[in-house]
């Protein structure tokens, strides 16, 4: 039976710190859903793999690039970065303790066991805006896919990431050069004019076609240096 027209069966759900975390099967597909809200599955991952892909070629050779990876999800970007020897440090931050749960001991787990198993892997349980607000870390490129854009954020809190004062925020923990990279699931031309406003340089949008609808992409932007 076709994946569409089966039932979605719940394999776990909690209370997390910031609302009703569920991770479901849905056919062949594992699906995550925060309050209500679905986040993401494991259909595909192509805009995830060119969040990280995007960001690298943007670096243009750096050396050894330390990247932050914001959001887990269901690993694809992490998956994708570890895949290859050009990321010298991956760090990757996740608020919701279920979906680090998943993916060490869960069903995510084989998506992403070799990854987490790979020693430039950190993994970081916190706030994702709390950290760029508080880390004395830098790195070369961020890559953020932790909403379904910068206009349609999971949980109010988010949104301030995507503010005058969240990217700046960005910019404090990027090195020189370094590139800020935001998944989004449609084109803001409002965010391209913010990450100008506040400094950012380069400022572009890669768009990654869909079935139907407008397409996901990927906005970015380099720190000034």
């Amino acid at each position: 039976m076709n994946a569409s027209y089966e039932t979605p069966v719940v394999l776990d759900r909690r209370e997390g710190p910031h609302g009703e975390i569920v991770l479901r099967r849905h056919g062949e597909l594992l699906q995550i859903i925060a309050n209500g809200c679905f986040l993401m599955d494991t259909s595909d991952g192509r805009s995830e793999r060119l969040l990280v892909d995007a960001a690298l070629a943007a670096l243009d050779g750096r050396p050894a690039p330390h990247v932050l990876i914001g959001g887990l999800g269901v690993g694809f970007s992490l998956a994708h970065a570890a895949s290859g020897e050009h990321w010298g440090r991956i760090t990757v931050v996740e608020r919701e303790p279920a979906i680090v749960d998943w993916h060490r001991e869960g069903p995510l787990a084989a998506l992403t066991a070799t990854a987490l198993a790979d020693p430039r892997t950190e993994i970081v349980q916190t706030d994702l805006v709390t950290y760029v607000n508080e880390t004395s870390d830098t790195f070369d490129a961020l890559c953020l896919d932790i909403d379904n854009g910068p206009g349609w954020t999971v949980t109010e809190g988010n949104a301030e990431l995507y503010e005058p004062s969240g990217l700046a925020s960005c910019a404090r923990v990027l090195r020189p050069g370094g590139v800020l990279a935001v998944w989004s699931a449609q084109p803001s031309p409002e965010f391209e004019g913010t990450l100008w406003n506040v400094g950012f340089q380069q400022v572009r949008t890669e768009e990654i076609p869909v079935a139907r609808g407008v397409p996901d992409v990927v906005h970015l932007a380099v720190r000034a240096g």
